[in-house]
C-alpha cells in the first residue's frame, strides 16, 4: 500500500474489541512520532503510554465530551510539548499525533485523536489540568492530545479520491 492509500484508509475509530494491541504495533507507532519532523530538529515531544485499565477508565473522565472511547480503548498515548524549548510545540507535537494515527491505521489498530489543548474537564477545570493530576507530568509541559489505540471493532470505509473537495485547492493566488 502507498502512502496516498494510506492516508484514504485511515480513519477515527472510537470502539474497540478488547483485544490487546501488540507490543511490537505499540512500538511502531511510537516509533512513527519519534520519527516526526520538527521545526529546527528540537523535538519538544515527549510520550506517556498507558495500559492500565483503571487509568484509562479514569482518563475517559478527561473531557466534558469527545473521551468516553478511552475506557474501552487498550491504551493511549499521551502527548506533551515542552513549551519552553519552541513556540512551535503546537504544530510538532501535531505531527507526531499525525504520524502515530496514520501507522496505528495501517497496522491495523484503530485509533482516535482526542483533542486536549485548550479542553475543558468536568469540575470547572482543563483537561490538561486533569490530566496532569492524573498522571503526574510536570509542569513545564503542556499537554496537546491523546490517541487512543485499540483493535477496531469496525473501520469505516475509506475516503474516495473522487470525493474530494478539489475546488478548495487554488493556484498562483486565490
Amino acid at each position: 500500500m502507498n502512502l496516498l492509500e494510506t492516508m484514504q484508509k485511515r480513519r477515527s475509530v472510537r470502539s474497540y474489541t478488547g483485544e490487546t494491541v501488540t507490543e511490537e504495533n505499540l512500538t511502531k507507532t511510537l516509533q512513527a512520532g519519534l520519527l516526526s519532523a520538527s521545526g529546527r530538529g528540537i523535538r519538544p515531544w515527549e510520550f506517556i503510554v498507558v495500559r492500565n485499565k483503571e487509568t484509562l477508565k479514569a482518563m475517559a473522565e478527561c473531557r466534558v465530551s469527545g473521551s468516553k472511547m478511552l475506557d474501552g480503548a487498550d491504551c493511549a498515548v499521551v502527548v506533551l510539548g515542552d513549551e519552553t524549548k519552541t513556540d512551535v510545540w503546537v504544530e510538532d507535537c501535531s505531527i507526531t499525533m499525525a504520524n502515530m494515527h496514520l501507522m496505528a491505521d495501517s497496522l491495523g489498530v484503530g485509533s482516535c485523536w482526542i483533542q486536549g489543548r485548550l479542553r475543558e474537564a468536568p469540575g470547572n477545570r482543563t483537561t490538561e489540568e486533569y490530566l496532569r493530576e492524573l498522571l503526574h507530568y510536570p509542569e513545564k509541559y503542556r499537554l496537546e492530545a491523546i490517541l487512543s489505540l485499540g483493535m477496531p471493532q469496525t473501520h469505516p470505509a475509506a475516503y474516495e479520491l473522487e470525493q474530494l473537495a478539489m475546488d478548495k485547492i487554488h493556484r498562483e493566488e486565490f
